[in-house]
């Protein structure tokens, strides 16, 4: 079983996800972040793969959602899915676009969500990027976020909270976020051309998130990362779950695109006003 000082594992027979306490707490809302455990998919999907683009069977997938739904109560029949292809574009979602990405097209170039309808169940998905969930239980909105390093240099945190407060006047200071399981900084080996993309954004310190390596390369902390890009859009520390879990050393329990070579399923983070 996965262990986290940060994060609340759950296990329910085979299956086993992952909750953030903060978010947990909240009435107005139910989430889910999953793990590779519980699902009935196979070979390298195995087990629990929330893709349909990974070669897995439709139907596998579709059980998948059901059982990962289920497990939390989640609408599986207000699932809104979108192809992510590492921007900063968050789209605004209400009632018309339950079943996107399931039995509708996806929405295209789309890596953030946001909605202030209940029944709506937003989902983005990981294999090592960043997962960000938030709640503003004051307005009643949620969003989530998917933070690869291309996402996180161009700030998709920020952008979120950003949207939330412009479209739906949120208090950033009101708003809950988490920042989910992904590969760490004990694993997550990068190069100059990314070192430069983040050196590009003013407020981070980057000795902060980068370590450098005698190989001219740099050990990076996308948690960290995302944690102060959200405390420049607002955030209160004390509103933020932060993952001490990585992706690519829990391979075995959790998706990871750098562990297996691609040779994987996705993962899923799901939030859902009630």
């Amino acid at each position: 079983m996965l262990k986290s000082n940060n994060l609340t594992v759950i296990k329910k027979g085979e299956l086993e996800y992952i909750k953030f306490p903060k978010l947990d707490k909240l009435s107005c809302v139910k989430h889910i972040f999953s793990t590779r455990l519980g699902g009935v998919s196979e070979g390298d999907c195995a087990s629990m793969n929330l893709s349909f683009n990974r070669g897995d069977k439709r139907e596998n997938v579709l059980k998948n959602y059901e059982i990962l739904c289920d497990a939390e109560g989640i609408n599986k029949d207000g699932l809104v899915l979108s192809h992510q292809t590492h921007t900063n574009n968050v789209l605004v979602v209400d009632e018309s676009h339950k079943g996107t990405g399931i039995s509708k097209p996806s929405f295209q170039d789309v890596d953030g969500l946001i909605t202030n309808k209940p029944g709506v169940a937003l989902v983005t998905q990981y294999a090592d990027c960043t997962p960000l969930l938030f709640c503003d239980p004051v307005k009643r909105v949620a969003a989530t976020s998917h933070a690869g390093w291309r996402g996180t240099t161009k700030l998709i945190g920020k952008v979120t909270v950003d949207k939330m407060t412009e479209l739906y006047g949120s208090n950033p200071k009101d708003i809950i976020v988490g920042i989910g399981p992904c590969i760490l900084d004990c694993c997550y080996e990068v190069d100059s051309p990314v070192y430069k993309e983040f050196e590009k954004i003013s407020f981070l310190n980057l000795e902060d998130i980068f370590t450098p390596k005698e190989n001219g390369k740099y050990m990076l902390n996308l948690v960290k990362a995302n944690f102060l890009i959200l405390l420049n859009a607002g955030i209160k520390p004390e509103n933020i779950d932060c993952s001490d879990i990585c992706t690519c050393c829990n391979a075995d329990s959790l998706h990871s695109h750098r562990a297996t070579a691609g040779k994987r399923g996705n993962l899923a983070a799901i939030i859902e006003l009630v």
